[in-house]
Formats: structure tokens, sequence, C-alpha cells
């Protein structure tokens, strides 16, 4: 919702920074088992391609390469992948692919961990040893979950702050939300290097976006707090991210902008690094009818927020399954 651009290491390593998000009912779906040894082949990696490869330094795939060698697996994996939602499109799957990828590996290897310390190794996996573009709060949704507010520390540490919502009105919010497929892909490391080449030369709208996170922090939990008041703030920092580089807007993404707004939309603003993917409005849904007429050509998600971060399920030879969270407390609800 806020505060995107202050969680690369560039900026809050100087400055601090602070974001507030939610994680949605979309999720990557990560299965692993060991591969028995009768191929010539000593992994097996299925996703929009399919990999067969005798070596880790074989594997094309940068993320599956990269969290091999770092947990330095030997044994022959079989891995198959599938998303609710496309890649390249500004939600996060790609931190998500990696976050559920370290969790299978760990817990194969019989390990479980905490949220912090899982959002912390796949920081270090995307951003040192794979050498992406790419901030740090895409990491901490897919480790944790929730609606949080995520301040970004000069010591380069990260600290939590769930936000509770009333039931009502996190219902109420829902309802405002339409999450909307601009149909464009792009490569966000490409749209990323852009906006943190520009970072010193944006300090003041950094600063100020990384104001409005905390501001919206503040807003989610006042019972006095209005939808609209909220759609408005976002705009705002819609603005000050539409400023940060070229490429984080398109002629496209201004007319959808454009056309919501026009048909009643309190706000909206386009998710992830910029350039495609997916845009946020924020609409009573009164105005949701006009809405999804004048964007009829464009695919709306309905979403829920606040979902649960990473999570294994096991499958024991009888058949059953055994769902346990990623900090080990105890057993989650199914779905």
């Amino acid at each position: 919702m806020f505060g995107g651009g202050t969680d690369y290491p560039k900026w809050y390593l100087k400055h601090g920074g602070a974001v507030l998000g939610t994680a949605i009912n979309k999720y990557c779906y990560i299965s692993i088992r060991n591969l028995p040894p009768f191929f010539e082949h000593h992994h097996r990696i299925v996703y929009s391609r399919v990999e067969l490869v005798k070596e880790n330094d074989e594997i094309e795939h940068p993320s599956v390469r990269a969290v091999f060698n770092e947990f330095s697996q030997r044994s022959g994996i079989e891995l198959h992948h599938d998303g609710d939602l496309p890649g390249r499109s500004g939600l996060g799957s790609s931190s998500s692919f990696t976050t559920g990828l370290v969790t299978a590996i760990m817990a194969q290897n019989g390990n479980i961990t905490n949220p912090k310390a899982l959002a912390e190794r796949v920081i270090h996996i995307e951003q040192d040893v794979i050498g992406e573009n790419v901030g740090s709060q895409d990491q901490v949704w897919a480790a944790y979950g929730g609606t949080n507010l995520i301040t970004f520390n000069t010591d380069g540490s990260f600290d939590v702050r769930q936000i509770l919502l009333r039931p009502e009105y996190k219902r109420a919010l829902e309802s405002h939300m339409m999450l909307i497929f601009t149909g464009i892909t792009r490569i966000a490391s490409n749209i990323a290097a852009d906006v943190i080449s520009s970072l010193d030369d944006r300090e003041i709208q950094l600063k100020e976006m990384s104001e409005m996170a905390i501001e919206g922090a503040r807003l989610l939990s006042d019972k006095r707090c209005s939808i609209a008041d909220l759609g408005s703030l976002i705009n705002e920092g819609w603005l000050r991210k539409r400023s940060l580089a070229s490429g984080v807007t398109n002629t496209k993404i201004d007319e959808i902008y454009d056309a919501a707004i026009s048909a009643g939309a309190f706000g909206g603003k386009l998710l992830g690094a910029g350039g495609g993917g997916f845009m946020l409005f924020i609409a009573p849904p009164e105005a949701q009818p006009k809405i999804r007429e004048r964007l009829k050509d464009l695919i709306l998600v309905d979403i829920e927020i606040g979902a649960s971060g990473s999570q294994v399920v096991v499958f024991e030879p009888d058949g059953l399954e055994k769902e346990q969270s990623n900090n080990g407390i105890g057993p989650v609800p199914s779905r």
C-alpha cells in the first residue's frame, strides 16, 4: 500500500525506510521429494520449463540454483512449482517462490525456522547471492504473512509490527478493493535498476512515502478511519511513486488509472516496481460496476487480505497430511 522504494538497501541503509501492506490469499505451491537414483539426471525441476540436470551449477533457474548451492544440496531432488498468479506481475511472486523453496528445503532436511530468520535468509539469497535489483519487503510478506508495518533500519535489520484489523473493517476494506491485471508482464529487476539509480535525487519523495506508510498504519488502527481517507492517501502515494523513474508508469497504465478514478475510485496505484503487473484500486462498491465496465477487457481478481505466510505440508507414506507453520509453533488452519 505505502512506502515501496524505501525498502531498497541503497536507501534504507542511509535513511531508514517503512512500508505498509498485506499478504493476499494467492499462493505459489512448491512440492519437493527425494529423487530416486535411477535416472541419468540428478535433479528434475519443473516450472514453466523442465530442467534435467546432473549438477547444481547446471540449473538455469537462478533462484533454484542459488538455493541449492546455499544449502549444499547434494541428494537428488524433484521439484514442481505452480502459482495462482502470473510471474513478473508486481505481487512478489519471485520472492514468494524463493521463500517457499527455502522453507521446503529446510523442512526436507528436518529443520524449522522462524519468519524473521527465513526472511533474512531469502533477502541474502536474492540480493547477495543472485545479485538481483530487489527490495527487502516481498521476502518479509512471504515469510510473515498478515497485514504489517515493516520498518527498515540503517543497520540493515528490520522490524515487523502487525496491524490487527477489526473483522468488520477488514470485510469492508476487502469489499472496496479491486485488484486488476494490466496484462503487462515485465522483469522487475530492470525497472528497479532505474529506480535505484535515481534514489539520491528523490530524497524528498521517498521520505514522504516512508511517512505515508506510518500514517497509513495509524489510519488502519483508528476506529474512526474512513476507507475513503485510506484511498486518498494511496492516491497521494502513487503520485509520488510514479515520479521515481520514467519506467514506473506508461501510457496504458495511466489510461487504466484515469478510467478507474473518473469512474469513482477513491484512489489507486500500481503494485511492485512498476512498468506493468497489477493495479490496486480502492473504490466504493456502488462505483465498481462502472469501473468494471470501463476496464472490461482486463482481469479482475478477488482477494482476501492478511493471508498466512510460508507453510509446510508433509505428506506421510500412509497418505495423511501434517501441516505446520514455518515457525514451528503448532498446527495452522488447512486450506
